[in-house]
C-alpha cells in the first residue's frame, strides 16, 4: 500500500524526469501526467495515461512558463549538462547532486538545498539562491553573475574562479569559502560572513562589503579597489594591501598594520567618512577640509 507521502515523493521525482525529458513542454501537462502515474503505482502498466497526451501537443511560446520542480528530490541525482533555465526548484533537494555544466540561468531556488553538490561549470546567471544551502559546494568556474544569494550560506564552499559580478550576497554565511581568483566585481557582499575565507587573487572591484566580516580572510593578491569598506571587520586579515579608492568610516577595522596608513592616505569626505587616495580622482570640492 502507498501511503499519501510515498505517492507526493513519487510524482515529484517523476516531475523531474518529464521536465528533463520534455524541457519544452508546459509545466500543467507535465504535473498532470506526473499526478496520473503515480496515482497508478500499484497498476500493472496496459497503456500509458491519458494525461500523457498532452506531452505530445504543440508548444506556444506564450503557455510556456516556468517548470515547477519544487520540493523535488533529487539527492545525489547525475544531472551533468542538464537544461533547466527557468526552473522552480525552490525547496527542491539536490544534496550531493552532480550538475557540471547544467543551465540554471534564471532559475529560482529559493531554501534549495545543494550542500556538497559539484555545480562547476555551471550557469546560475541571474539566478535566485536566497536562503539555499550551499556548504561545501563545489562551485569551480561556475557564471553566478547577477545571481540573487542573499541570506545562504556558502560555508566551506569552494568558488574558485568563480564568477559573482554583480550578484547579491547580503547577509550570507561565507566562512571559510575559497574565492580564490574569484570575480567579485560590483557585488553586494554587505553584512556578509567572510571570515576565514580565502580571496587571494580574487577581483573585489567596487564591491559592497559594509559591515562585513572579513577577520582571518586571505586578501593576499586581491583587488578591492574603490570597494566600500563602511564598517567593515579586516582585523587579522592576511596579506592585505590598501585599495586604492576605497571608502571606509570610522567602523571601519583595519589590519594592524595598515591603520596608520589608512589614515595617513586617505581624504575625510564628511566627518568621520574617509577615501584612500588614487582608484579613481576625486571631487575634491566634496572633501571636508581641515
Amino acid at each position: 500500500m502507498v501511503t499519501d507521502a510515498e505517492g507526493t515523493q513519487h510524482a515529484d521525482a517523476l516531475r523531474v524526469l518529464l521536465y528533463l525529458a520534455c524541457p519544452d513542454t508546459p509545466a500543467t501537462a507535465i504535473t498532470a501526467t506526473a499526478a496520473a502515474i503515480a496515482q497508478r503505482t500499484e497498476e500493472t502498466p496496459g497503456e500509458p495515461v491519458p494525461e500523457a497526451e498532452a506531452l505530445r501537443q504543440p508548444v506556444l511560446w506564450h503557455t510556456v512558463g516556468p517548470q515547477d520542480l519544487k520540493r523535488a528530490g533529487l539527492s545525489g541525482v547525475d544531472l551533468t549538462r542538464a537544461y533547466l533555465r527557468n526552473a522552480d526548484l525552490r525547496h527542491a533537494d539536490l544534496s550531493s547532486a552532480t550538475l557540471v555544466r547544467a543551465l540554471l540561468d534564471d532559475a529560482i531556488l529559493t531554501s534549495a538545498n545543494l550542500a556538497d553538490a559539484n555545480l562547476s561549470h555551471a550557469h546560475f546567471a541571474n539566478a535566485i539562491l536566497d536562503k539555499a544551502h550551499l556548504t561545501r559546494a563545489r562551485l569551480i568556474s561556475t557564471q553566478l553573475n547577477g545571481a540573487d544569494l542573499s541570506g545562504s550560506d556558502l560555508s566551506g564552499a569552494t568558488a574558485t574562479f568563480a564568477n559573482l559580478s554583480g550578484a547579491t550576497v547580503i547577509l550570507a554565511n561565507l566562512t571559510g569559502i575559497d574565492l580564490t581568483n574569484a570575480n567579485l566585481t560590483r557585488t553586494d557582499l554587505s553584512g556578509v560572513d567572510l571570515t576565514g575565507a580565502d580571496l587571494s587573487g580574487a577581483s573585489v572591484v567596487m564591491a559592497n562589503l559594509t559591515g562585513a566580516d572579513l577577520t582571518g580572510a586571505d586578501l593576499t593578491r586581491t583587488d578591492l579597489t574603490r570597494a566600500d569598506l563602511s564598517g567593515a571587520q579586516i582585523r587579522d586579515a592576511l596579506g592585505m594591501r590598501l585599495p586604492p579608492g576605497a571608502n571606509w568610516d570610522r567602523e571601519t577595522r583595519w589590519p594592524a598594520e595598515l591603520e596608520s596608513v589608512a589614515i595617513q592616505q586617505s581624504d575625510e569626505l564628511s566627518p568621520g567618512t574617509y577615501r584612500v587616495r588614487g582608484g579613481s580622482t576625486p571631487d575634491r570640492s566634496s572633501l571636508v577640509r581641515g
